[in-house]
């Protein structure tokens, strides 16, 4: 039996954030993933000014890929405009492994299956024993699945699918791109060019909007990478895209149960406007790892403010997900 203060179920941003602080106040922290990293992660891969500094990291300082925005070039229907709002892409390949290293804990590789408590801790495959147990690990996070689904059910009007793909491209425009509802899409597309010579393109839509049109992904991934080679922006022939869905952030009741707290997209964060996930992730796990280390309540009022990326927010959550939920 392996015994921490502290087990946190999933590596990316939030779980290694929560660790990384926690192993700075003073405690045992676990991290158990069912992937080994450095691994594979979908995602368009930008990252605000304020999640560097969430993270205490100067850009200057990111030993890896990342690439500089000044402005978003948003595209919607005929109309086009540039918009300054700084911005960063990164590869999640090197970023989360990254942050993972940097939180200075243990890191094992476990698929885990079954969690109960036992008296105060937390018993993992009756392998781990913690007192406090942080899910985050996305949208299939046991630790969601086994403590919170009950209490704090998904909205299925608030799940986002994606399809897309990164690839090494020598791509010549160093822009990054936003095409929003183009035939129909209840979301919208995305060129994001990469340091070193990649590229991720990909969108996005709500998928019950999806579903109530009869629409599927990949009918609007053909018209989209046709757009973009019409464009010359990707002239490419090995399109080979994947997809995975997440959840946007509604009204969560349950976030914390007898010592057990869910972070990131376990809970569903992303934002309504730009169902942009990294920024939510890593500042819920920083709040819980203040909860659990300084005894302050874990609350999702911090995460308020965060809205994506300075574009329209009210606007564009009103053709995302409709009205209020």
């Amino acid at each position: 039996m392996q015994v921490a203060d502290a087990i946190v179920v999933g590596g990316g941003p939030a779980g290694s954030t929560c660790a990384w602080k926690l192993r700075e106040a003073g405690l045992d922290v676990m991290v158990l993933d069912r992937a080994t990293f450095p691994r594979s992660k979908l995602c368009a891969g930008w990252v605000t000014p304020e999640v560097l500094a969430d993270l205490e990291l100067d850009p200057q300082d990111y030993p890896f890929s990342l690439l500089t925005f000044d402005e978003l070039h948003v595209h919607w229907k005929a109309f086009s405009v540039s918009l300054r709002s700084p911005q960063h892409s990164i590869r999640r390949f090197e970023f989360d492994d990254f942050l993972l290293r940097r939180a200075g804990v243990q890191v094992l590789q476990h698929k885990v299956r079954e969690i109960h408590r036992d008296g105060p801790d937390y018993l993992v495959d009756d392998q781990f024993r913690a007192r406090y147990l942080v899910g985050a690990g996305g949208t299939a996070c046991p630790v969601y699945k086994t403590f919170f689904s009950e209490r704090s059910p998904r909205n299925s009007a608030l799940q986002t699918a994606t399809y897309e793909q990164e690839f090494a491209y020598d791509w010549e425009d160093p822009k990054c791109h936003l095409w929003f509802f183009d035939d129909g899409l209840p979301g919208y597309a995305w060129y994001v060019p990469k340091a070193n010579g990649y590229i991720n393109v990909g969108l996005g839509g709500m998928a019950e909007k999806l579903k109530q049109k009869d629409g599927h992904l990949r009918d609007h991934w053909r018209k989209f990478t046709e757009k973009l080679r019409r464009n010359n922006l990707v002239r490419y022939d090995d399109y080979h895209p994947t997809g995975y869905s997440y959840y946007l952030r509604g009204e969560v009741d349950v976030i914390c149960n007898n010592n057990a707290y869910i972070v990131g997209d376990s809970i569903g964060l992303a934002t309504q406007d730009m169902c942009e996930g990294i920024g939510p992730a890593v500042r819920s796990g920083l709040l819980a790892a203040a909860a659990i280390a300084g005894g302050a309540n874990y609350s999702l009022a911090g995460l308020a403010q965060l809205t994506g990326n300075g574009l329209p927010s009210q606007i564009l959550k009103r053709q995302f997900v409709g009205a209020k939920h």
